[in-house]
């Protein structure tokens, strides 16, 4: 059995992990770092850029750049406009109400995009390890819904990965936090604040098994929206001094855009930054700069509003567990964001107690999805992960009520059926109406799923038994069947999120990932073979300067046309011309040097005899030694 690595697909960052004997090690990308850029770039000439190589062209291509995509999973494009304001790419809507961005026509899934990070991961694990990966264990925000985890387990099969077990981000926290203390009791909140996600997870931990008691949180609230508040301070700084909305230009707005997150970060360790936007833009009097300074007290007000809305599900999950802050022995922070010295001190204040440094927040989650795939496939012993489901689970009743059937914080998996009737006499089908969610109607909730049950035969009302059943599986993923309990008849549907994709689009969106994989490696090695051909140039133009009076005329003659041939095969950019012509370089030179090789040994010889002849007359004489 082949490794089951662990990848924690982030907003802003993604990172995996594998088990390595009975440690899990973080594995660094191509380009040398423990975390990867969640940002794909699509470039001239077709090439798709992914991680730090997108990031760092995305001030000049911001409409073609990629990023925060985990904002749009599993959600209508109806639930993404707020989203969508915010974004310098183009989001419209597309087939099955779902958001998609528009690449010159192209329209791309918020799965398609995400597949291409987690190719990425799966290319440097593959690259690490030395052999072909093709199952993970993927990370989800503990918060994400069914519509939101079948969007991500789709975008892991779009990269050509066996998603073998979605896994809560906090509970993955809690077993690289809790591997190495399987022998103490001890129960721990997880606070985990992303890029664009905010989950609290409470769990107990003892002899081995890591039980989740409850789990709260917010999907659109993370390190984005406190980038949001420095970006919309710039911006109505700049319009109040210049009359100019920089959010209008999404180069100006990439720009603010970098500027605030890296303000952010500079906070995080400085009491006071400087935000220095030279040529930020221009007018018809000349180019405008933005030079603005930002005091952590200044950023600590403005974001004063998103700390205060991730304490509220704090406190809930605690009330959902049934404990008291005393309660909990170990507080862990997880998530970039946590960095932030204001989260630290309110959720201190808050549990009365420090929270625990023990733990990498950009690593952890990725260190647990690569333990859980440990436990998966029998490399690590003695662990039992007990998850929950973070949102109840209904149907739609007469009088478009929710009825609960399991609800949140359910460990799963889970099975739970009740009996329903008809609500009209004679009615001869029924219409399932599945619910996600904690409110008291229908409308107020997620529709994660719809189906029919026909063929009812004609009763009175309230006669027909129709048993609806809920399955929830490992992964939080759900089926739902109804049975008419007279007839036996009956139906049942595996939820696909109702902003999902059918298994042709997945199959599809493979192929055309596979596709890319191979376009991206033609262009690497076309781009090799441009370099190899440019460096050969450079090589021969020094030799032929340093050795020219050494060759032959006829030998140097074949080097200088070899060289001509291949510096039109690297003008032209023709891939097979331009190996052509440096096979003949190489054959032209390998002559030319065996020659000049020649020529210098028949010189050595002539030159040995007379030599011998004055070394007849040598004399001795004494010497002193300098020093």
């Amino acid at each position: 059995m082949g490794k089951i690595i662990g990848i924690d697909l982030g907003t802003t960052n993604s990172c995996v992990s594998v088990m390595e004997g009975n440690e899990a090690v973080v594995i660094p990308n191509a380009e040398g770092k423990r975390t990867t850029p969640s940002i794909i770039a699509f470039v001239e000439g077709g090439e798709i850029k992914v991680g730090d190589p997108a990031k760092r062209q995305a001030v000049t291509n911001p409409t073609k750049t990629i990023a925060s995509i985990k904002r749009f999973m599993g959600h209508t494009f109806a639930e993404t406009t707020e989203e969508a304001k915010r974004v310098p790419y183009t989001v419209v809507k597309g087939d099955n109400n779902t958001p998609r961005v528009d690449i010159d026509g192209r329209l791309y899934t918020a799965q398609e995009l995400s597949a291409m990070t987690l190719q990425k991961m799966k290319k440097t694990a593959e690259d690490y390890l030395g052999q072909t990966v093709t199952e993970a264990v993927i990370t989800v925000p503990a918060y994400f819904n069914d519509a939101q985890r079948q969007a991500t387990k789709e975008a892991g099969e779009i990269a050509g990965l066996k998603v073998m077990r979605i896994i809560n981000e906090p509970t993955a926290a809690a077993l690289a936090y809790g591997l190495d203390k399987k022998g103490t009791d001890q129960k721990i909140a997880v606070y985990d604040l992303g890029g664009g996600t905010f989950d609290i997870s409470v769990l107990e931990l003892g002899d081995g098994v890591f039980e989740v008691l409850s789990t709260n949180g917010d999907t659109h609230l993370g390190g984005d929206d406190f980038d949001q508040v420095i970006i919309d301070w710039l911006a109505d700084e700049f319009k109040s001094e210049e009359g100019i909305d920089l959010r209008l230009d999404p180069m100006s707005l990439q720009r603010i855009k970098e500027a605030a997150e890296k303000a952010k970060i500079e906070l995080s360790s400085s009491a006071e930054t400087e935000i220095n936007l030279p040529y930020v833009t221009a007018t018809a009097s000349g180019p405008k700069h933005l030079v603005k300074k930002l005091t952590r007290a200044q950023f600590e007000k403005l974001s004063d509003s998103l700390v205060k809305r991730s304490m509220a599900p704090v406190a809930q999950a605690l009330k959902d567990a049934g404990l008291s802050t005393s309660d909990i022995d170990e507080v862990i922070l997880v998530g970039g964001s946590t960095r932030m010295p204001r989260i630290a001190d309110e959720v201190e204040k808050f549990f009365g107690k420090k929270a625990s440094k023990g733990v990498n927040p950009d690593e952890v989650v990725a260190i647990g999805a690569a333990i859980q795939g440990g436990v998966l496939s029998g490399d690590v012993k003695d662990v039992l992960l007990l998850d929950v489901t973070p949102l109840s689970l209904g149907i739609e009743t007469m009088g478009g009520v929710m009825t609960t059937l399991i609800e949140s914080n359910t460990t799963i998996p889970t099975k739970k059926s009740q009996v329903f009737s008809t609500a009209a006499d004679s009615q001869p089908t029924v219409e399932i109406h599945v619910l996600q969610g904690a409110r008291a109607m229908a409308a107020d909730n997620k529709t994660i799923g719809r189906f029919h049950l026909d063929g009812i035969p004609p009763a009175p009302r309230g006669v027909p038994q129709i048993e609806v059943t809920f399955d929830i599986d490992a992964n939080g993923i759900i089926k739902v069947s109804a049975t008419d309990k007279g007839t036996g008849k009956s139906h049942d549907i595996r939820i696909e999120a109702s902003s999902g994709l059918t298994a042709e689009e997945i199959e599809k969106m493979k192929k055309d990932a596979e596709a890319n994989a191979e376009s991206d490696k033609i262009a690497r090695e076309r781009a090799e073979k441009l370099n190899e051909a440019d460096g050969m140039i450079f090589q021969t133009e020094s030799q032929l300067k340093e050795l020219g009076d050494k060759l032959s005329d006829d030998n140097k003659v074949a080097v200088e046309y070899a060289l001509t041939e291949l510096r039109m095969a690297h003008q032209s950019q023709d891939i097979p011309a331009i190996q052509t012509a440096l096979d003949n370089i190489n054959a032209a030179w390998k002559k030319a040097t065996e020659a000049m090789y020649a020529q210098g040994e028949q010189g050595q010889a002539a030159a040995e005899p007379q030599a011998q002849a004055q070394g007849d007359n040598v004399e001795d004489v004494d010497f002193e030694e300098v020093k």
